[in-house]
């Protein structure tokens, strides 16, 4: 699957039934080449560089299924905020 292809579906968490978005930017793990998280802009921005929030950064062992139009996810029980942020991105994988 192509990033480009990832970037057309919506992002829904399967706790809540909230859309949080599109895929904006994924985060890349150059030295193993794996994806470790993908990043939602915040709602409140515009073509994801103006306005407010935080993006939601979602571990990629959080997703559940990637499906035709959509990306189900299931968000850790700390956030509720406006965003994940996952414990460990250092250039180790941190599980994800």
């Amino acid at each position: 699957m192509k990033v480009s292809e990832l970037q057309t579906k919506d992002v829904v968490s399967v706790t809540d039934g909230r859309k949080l978005g599109m895929i904006g930017d994924l985060d890349i793990d150059l030295e193993n080449g794996m994806i470790r998280a993908i990043i939602v802009p915040s709602s409140g921005r515009f073509f994801g560089m103006f306005g407010g929030g935080q993006d939601f950064v979602i571990p990629w062992n959080q997703i559940i299924k990637i499906g035709s139009d959509v990306v189900l996810v299931e968000l850790g029980q700390s956030n509720n905020h406006s965003s994940y942020l996952p414990s460990k991105i250092d250039g180790s994988s941190g599980g994800y």
